[in-house]
């Protein structure tokens, strides 16, 4: 069945270090370092700067979203078309939550080491997190921003820190998270919680606006869907919104995997792009590629494959 025949299958990702050119080390290595001399310069605290790293050759989206949801610990986990371009993602955490009774919940976060093999490493790199002065910072101020934005379509008094700066795994990597929450004003909607808090300020710096400007100067493209939403709007107002991060996308004769790491005063481009490599890992690590006939996919010499993965979506938390 198609169990056993994915099982079969062998990874068919190139290893970044195969599949991620030096050029684009260096050009994301400047983007930092002009990031940090920007937030030093006080023009803005945070700004989170990603990198494309392009796919070759056919990709099977439906066993890669299987291989990759079976491989990974995502918040959520998708897999879509819309507008021309094809997705599937396994999102480390929701930009916000809002349920029928009108509770909302925002999930920052922010603060990255690796997630190994060795769990005695894996144990090394996780106090390594909690005790790194810049990571700490980096999220300290990123679940202010959570608060200050969810204040003004909150009650009066209900905005609370429900956790704060746990360690959440996903897939490859481990994360600084924390949980705010808030009940919504009366005569508000989902929709205004959602607006409130969008876009994430982990997929984009404090304060948003001075972050968005630096974005777009030192990405130099638009981010397309990267760092959006991906929506499940139920009858009763409940409304879940998936941030759009460790995401495979296809748009005509493009693939692409895109990751980014907050940069701050304190960082170091070295650190800084070895966390997108780590982050890139999670969906990386999991592509399969196309073959005829069927179901499947064929392990991985970058060549070229033939068939295409039939369009459509599916999402699951």
């Amino acid at each position: 069945g198609p169990d056993a025949e994915l099982a079969a299958l062998e990874p068919a990702h190139e290893r970044l270090g195969a599949a991620d050119p030096e050029e684009g080390h260096a050009r994301y290595l400047a983007a930092v370092a002009a990031g940090i001399a920007a937030i030093r310069a006080g023009e803005l605290r945070k700004v989170v700067l990603s990198r494309r790293v392009p796919v070759a050759g056919e990709v099977d989206l439906p066993a890669t979203f299987v291989r990759g949801r079976r491989a990974n610990t995502p918040a959520r986990s998708y897999l879509l078309g819309l507008g021309g371009v094809e997705a599937v993602g396994f999102s480390p955490e929701i930009v916000v939550a809002v349920d029928a009774r009108g509770t909302v919940r925002t999930q920052p976060l922010a603060g990255t080491r690796a997630l190994v093999a060795d769990p005695v490493e894996s144990r090394r790199l996780r106090e390594e997190l909690l005790s790194d002065a810049k990571e700490i910072h980096e999220h300290a101020i990123s679940v202010k921003l959570a608060v200050e934005e969810m204040a003004p379509v909150c009650r009066p008094g209900s905005v609370r820190v429900e956790e704060f700066m746990v360690v959440e795994e996903r897939g490859t990597v481990q994360h600084l998270a924390s949980r705010v929450a808030g009940e919504l004003v009366d005569g508000l909607t989902s929709w205004d919680a959602l607006a409130a808090s969008f876009p994430a300020v982990t997929a984009s710096g404090v304060p948003k606006r001075a972050a968005f400007d630096l974005i777009r100067r030192l990405e130099g493209r638009d981010r397309g869907l990267y760092a959006g939403a991906v929506l499940r709007i139920d009858p009763d107002g409940a409304l879940d919104a998936a941030l759009v991060l460790r995401t495979l996308f296809r748009c005509g004769d493009a693939t692409w995997i895109q990751a980014g790491a907050g940069v701050m005063g304190e960082s170091r481009p070295a650190r800084e792009l070895e966390e997108t490599r780590e982050k890139l890992a999670s969906i990386a690590d999991h592509v399969v590629r196309s073959r005829e006939p069927g179901f499947g996919a064929e392990s991985t010499d970058g060549g070229a494959a033939h068939a295409r993965a039939p369009r459509g979506s599916a999402a699951r938390r």
